[in-house]
């Protein structure tokens, strides 16, 4: 049975191997400090966290995809020497803070998976680190105290207080340390009440609740604006003076620019496209494609922190959006994976993009497109908001789904700071269907964000 606690109260640990285990709506890492009575750790070992994940006793588990890792704790396999084991959540976002989320809930559980003791960490508002709760000594028992003490000085100045040594940059360490953590002390504590933090502006849902989507009318634009819009009257710029009316004399016809080059495909290679880029999809030969297959994929950046190198938990998603001019007919993506008509199939969410080859597999029948559908425009985005400046090796393929050949790859060298990319688009151009790379940026962290961003990549 399952014991609450509140702040500050503690609890008989009769198990010796728990998990210890945090629920929050977040992004956010479980660490733990193994220290003596003193409160210092000692030696770094006795820190246990994402770049090392094994300590004397203690070990950090993986958990699913967006959820924080768990600590493994065998009691009877920490040194004599540790009095106390401190479970610290730490934000991914550090510029971020609890108070925007509801309240995480920290779980004991024993190895069986029997949750022993359950503490909601109330009151937090400005920090982006909590120590949790602490397993300790009490003579030769072990407990559980319910901690929820915030740091807001940063994790660096928490680990430093605790005797972690820290290589980090100047930058980093001008935030003066706040004091050292005292379990069970009276008095009013650290950090000082905090101030209540702005409300946060609630996120669209996708799909809107109770409309579907796509939306049935009016499409997008609504009818008779269309994209670009008309000019004003008069145009623009104004018309030239007449000779004689003044400076500078009439400007000479501009010329007319040039649409992006037109390649054909290769037998023997892949096409190597460059933005803006249009290949026609006949096989060498003069034979069109019929049946084929968009591969998208990226790589998460590993970034170096203060600890060593990490890699960014990156959820993006590839859709692909169909249009019968300038209106959305369709659109096929995590949460539909079949177009209605059946022309097109997502072969599903990937969360991480980790691995190598195609992250998120398209399949386009271009038989079965309806003849009103005029474009297919593939988009990629960041469910969780991080931007394509954490992404690399972002690349977008076409291959031959007859014999899984590959035609045409366009590769994105550099992030952006978007959230949402345009990788490519199919167009019709009489009987013919070509492929146009494209590689533009924007803001969007799901499709229903990005379907009305994506006019201006029409037309041909």
């Amino acid at each position: 049975m399952s014991a609450t606690l509140a702040k500050g109260q503690n609890g008989p640990l009769a198990a010796n191997d728990v998990v210890i285990s945090v629920q929050l709506n977040a992004p956010a890492d479980l660490s733990a400090l193994l220290v003596t009575e003193s409160g210092k750790v000692r030696s770094d070992a006795d820190f246990v966290f994402f770049n090392q994940p094994n300590g004397p006793g203690v070990n950090l588990q993986p958990a699913p995809s967006g959820q924080p890792a768990s600590l493994a704790v065998s009691l009877n396999a920490v040194p004599a020497d540790i009095a106390q084991i401190r479970a610290v959540i730490t934000l991914d976002d550090a510029t971020s803070n609890f108070g925007r989320f509801p309240a995480p809930t920290a779980i004991v559980s024993d190895s069986a998976g029997n949750q022993l003791y359950e503490y909601r960490i109330d009151g937090l508002n400005s920090e982006s680190i909590v120590i949790a709760l602490e397993l300790y000594r009490r003579q030769s028992e072990w407990k559980v105290r319910a901690v929820g003490q915030g740091y807001a000085g940063g994790f660096v100045a928490l680990v430093t207080d605790h005797g972690v040594t820290v290589d980090e940059s100047p930058a980093a360490t001008q935030v003066p340390p706040p004091p050292a953590y005292q379990p069970a002390q009276p008095g009013p504590g650290y950090p000082p009440p905090p101030q209540p933090a702005p409300p946060t502006q609630q996120q669209p849902q996708y799909p809107p609740t109770q409309q579907g989507y796509p939306q049935g009318a009016p499409g997008y634009p609504p009818p008779g604006q269309g994209y670009p819009p008309p000019p004003a009257p008069g145009g623009y710029p104004p018309p030239a003076p007449g000779p004689g009316q003044g400076y500078p004399p009439p400007a000479q016809p501009a010329a007319q620019q040039q649409p992006p080059s037109e390649i054909s495909l290769s037998k023997d290679r892949p096409v190597s496209l460059v933005k803006g880029q249009r290949v026609t999809l006949r096989k060498e030969g003069g034979a069109a494609l019929t049946f084929v297959k968009m591969g998208l994929g990226w790589d998460p950046v590993r970034s170096r922190g203060m600890f060593g190198n990490r890699t960014v938990d990156i959820d993006l998603d590839a859709s692909v959006v169909m249009f019968a001019d300038m209106n959305v007919v369709d659109v096929a993506y995590y949460g539909q994976l079949t177009s209605k008509d059946g022309s097109i199939r997502h072969q599903g969410d990937n969360l991480t993009g980790e691995g190598e080859g195609d992250d998120e597999v398209i399949l386009v029948d271009l038989t079965r497109i309806p003849a009103h559908v005029s474009t297919l425009v593939f988009i990629v985005t960041s469910y969780k908001g991080h931007t394509f400046e954490q992404v690399q090796n972002a690349f977008c393929r076409l291959v031959d789904g007859a014999n899984n050949g590959e035609l045409a790859r366009y590769t994105m060298a550099g992030g952006m700071p978007f959230t949402a990319m345009a990788m490519a688009k199919l167009f019709r151009v009489g009987g013919d269907w070509k492929l146009q790379a494209l590689g533009e940026g924007f803001q969007a962290k799901h499709p229903g964000e990005a379907v009305p961003q994506l006019g201006r990549f029409l037309g041909n």
